[in-house]
């Protein structure tokens, strides 16, 4: 069996060939591939027995039908009699019961729209009445209808979004006083943020204003809102407003954010399918802006969990030069091929550095110069080395939802892979950018929005300081990328105090790699991510650079 892996020798772009018998993939994937049925029947005993079960697709009549009995029940407030509709009444039951006492809806009316295969959209209008407070208030949102596999009757295939398209499993639906007091957040000098001046900040304003806002003097007011099911920080949403019935007294809240900075994230980011950037204040730890594009939807600058490709070579060089195995101008070819675990790696179109040093592998991305470190390390150095020096996949408290990245214990092949940010390395732009802000200042500073003498938390501490030695090592690798490397296009031009890292990092069944690029200039450090662009120095370059102009 013939097993090979090529890894791109610029930005870390990665290919896999396998050959013979079996199969690997570096990053994993998954599938929804099965056996699909397309009618079945139970079988009857001769001279009669149990009757046939519809099955196969549902018709018109049977999707429509069911959709409108199921609608006129929820209507006439038959919770009970609509749950039965479903395929889960018992869950059915309790959110539809729930409904008109939690958002407190009069006159309820449905429009149902024509239905789309097994679905039906639909729009509910309806008046809120709430201590002596109206207004109206409607939304579309739809159901589907599917075949129940044991009775062969079509049912409504329950889901939270039933009940409002923007719910999700446990969120609740409320008309009430609010939890906390809107906000006025202001940047650090004290310009106001608000959604409509920076759209891109919508989420983020409302993850503050969940934490904050009882901590401001202002007053809530009465709204129609989701609250969100308390879950993992990662992942955890915002508490949304839909409706105001009565204005609350807005309470003061300074971040740590930059409008100019945070401006030109957002106009970098923009019309760049789900990118995302970040930039932070080195020194300090301070962020200074979060951008995504679309504007709504996942904060994946924060949250996202990704695998940073070549970007995390900055983070290897370290520990490489930590461990005395190499240095900037130490010789430290890039070979065609090098083969851990079994796996051979290959650099993209067979490319090698021939009786280079480690600062040219560096700064042209080389792979195979890191990988063919792994024979000499332990299987947890790297995760010991990014927690311990840069502070990835510590608790930190940043005043909004994160997610702290994770380098996992790996080893062989995967180990190999980790070293140059795929296997099961995973990060996103805050904590890409933090590796750029540790660079430049040569020690971890825990990101964060919201100063944390205001609510006491204690911010993340790194356990070990990185090396003096390492420190402008790394800095004169970062600079040699970005002047003559493969950042040297997307900086060209800065001036001052420049260090940069570019990355492309390969996900399963996707044509073009996931673009990274982070960079620091002055007390200004940034990060970026195109996803499925191609090379990080060509479609994310452009969106740190402008960031760091502004900055």
């Amino acid at each position: 069996m013939r097993r090979e892996v090529r890894y791109g020798l610029i930005g870390g772009a990665v290919a896999l060939v396998l050959g013979g018998v079996g199969g690997y993939t570096l990053l994993g994937g998954s599938g929804d591939g099965g056996a699909q049925e397309v009618r079945t029947a139970r079988d009857g005993k001769p001279g009669g027995g149990a009757p046939e079960v519809e099955s196969g697709p549902l018709s018109a009549g049977e999707v429509t039908g069911t959709a409108g009995k199921f609608l006129d029940a929820w209507k006439a407030g038959a919770a009970d009699r609509a749950a039965a509709l479903t395929d889960d009444a018992k869950a059915a039951a309790a959110g539809l019961a729930a409904y008109p006492e939690q958002t407190h809806f009069t006159d309820l009316t449905f429009t149902p729209g024509k239905a789309t295969g097994d679905k039906v959209a639909y729009t509910v209008a309806a008046q809120i009445s709430y201590k002596g407070m109206k207004a109206p208030y409607s939304y579309g949102t739809s159901l589907t209808v599917k075949r129940d596999k044991e009775t062969g009757e079509p049912r409504v295939a329950w889901a939270p979004g039933i009940l409002h398209p923007q719910l999700g499993k446990g969120d609740v639906l409320r008309t009430g006083e609010a939890e906390a007091p809107p906000i006025k957040a202001v940047d650090r000098n004290g310009a106001e943020l608000t959604k409509e001046a920076h759209p891109a900040l919508a989420g983020v304003l409302d993850s503050l204003r969940d934490k904050y806002g009882k901590k401001t003097d202002g007053k809530p007011g009465v709204e129609l809102s989701i609250h969100r099911a308390a879950g993992d920080k990662a992942t955890q949403k915002p508490d949304e407003t839909l409706k105001v019935l009565s204005k609350g007294k807005p309470g003061t809240l300074k971040t740590t954010l930059d409008a100019t900075v945070q401006a030109a994230a957002e106009k970098a980011v923009k019309g760049k399918p789900k990118a995302s950037a970040v930039a932070v204040k080195p020194s300090t730890g301070e962020i200074l802006a979060i951008a995504n594009s679309p504007e709504k939807g996942f904060n994946t600058a924060t949250q996202g969990s990704l695998a940073p490709g070549s970007t995390m070579k900055v983070v290897t060089a370290s520990m490489l030069i930590d461990k005395g195995l190499t240095a900037p101008g130490k010789p430290h070819p890039c070979e065609k091929f090098v083969t851990v675990g079994g796996w051979k790696f290959q650099n993209l179109n067979k490319t090698e550095i021939k009786n280079g040093t480690f600062a040219q592998s560096f700064a042209a991305s080389c792979n195979n110069a890191f990988i063919a470190m792994a024979p000499k390390l332990k299987d947890d150095d790297l995760t010991q080395q990014a927690r311990d020096v840069f502070g990835i996949g510590l608790n930190w408290q940043t005043g909004i939802p994160t997610f702290d990245g994770a380098v996992p214990v790996q080893s062989d092949a995967q180990m190999a892979a980790s070293l140059i940010g795929q296997g099961g390395v995973r990060m996103n732009p805050l904590t890409v950018a933090s590796v750029a802000a540790t660079v430049r200042t040569g020690g971890f500073h825990q990101p964060y929005i919201v100063a944390p003498s205001l609510d006491g938390r204690a911010l993340a501490k790194a356990p070990r300081a990185m090396k003096p030695a390492t420190a402008s090592a790394l800095k004169s690798l970062m600079k040699l990328t970005a002047t003559s490397g493969t950042a040297a296009e997307a900086m060209a031009g800065l001036s001052g105090d420049v260090g940069a890292k570019t990355g492309s990092a390969e996900v399963d069944g996707q044509e073009k790699p996931n673009a990274w690029f982070t960079a620091y200039r002055g007390d200004v450090a940034a990060a970026a991510v195109v996803p499925a662009s191609g090379h990080g120095g060509s479609n994310a370059g452009p969106v740190v650079r402008s960031i760091l102009s502004a900055g």
